[in-house]
């Protein structure tokens, strides 16, 4: 593969689901511990890519997820309670999404939007 450039590898950073961050980084933005985010990685709640050298990288897109479930334990939730809670939300937030797309999708085509 190609080394890539910097100008590309800068825009690479502009990328929600780019693993830009180590783990040590990843957990000081949020204010978080390593330990949590290994332990939401083993609930399964977010699945950090790996680099070469086997260390974990995480997008912002994780970060997001991460920081609500580092909020709701810090409310005093369990941790698997958390994951799960934050894996509903998400899950809710993209239905409701196509749901809108779909209902919207009618009405620029010119047919009638089915209610």
């Amino acid at each position: 593969m190609p080394p890539e450039t910097p100008s590309h590898a800068t825009d690479r950073l502009d990328d929600d689901d780019y693993p830009a961050y180590t783990m040590g980084r990843a957990a000081e933005m949020i204010g978080a511990t390593p330990g949590f985010l290994r332990a939401i990685g083993e609930a399964r709640l977010i699945t950090p890519l790996r680099s070469e050298g086997g260390h974990r990288r995480y997008s912002r897109y994780q970060l997001r997820i991460a920081a609500r479930a580092r909020d709701l334990v810090g409310a005093g939730t369990p941790i698997e309670a958390a994951c799960r809670i934050v894996i509903l939300e998400d899950q809710l937030e993209e239905a409701l999404r196509l749901n809108e797309e779909l209902r919207v999708r009618p009405a620029r085509s010119g047919g009638p939007a089915e209610r």
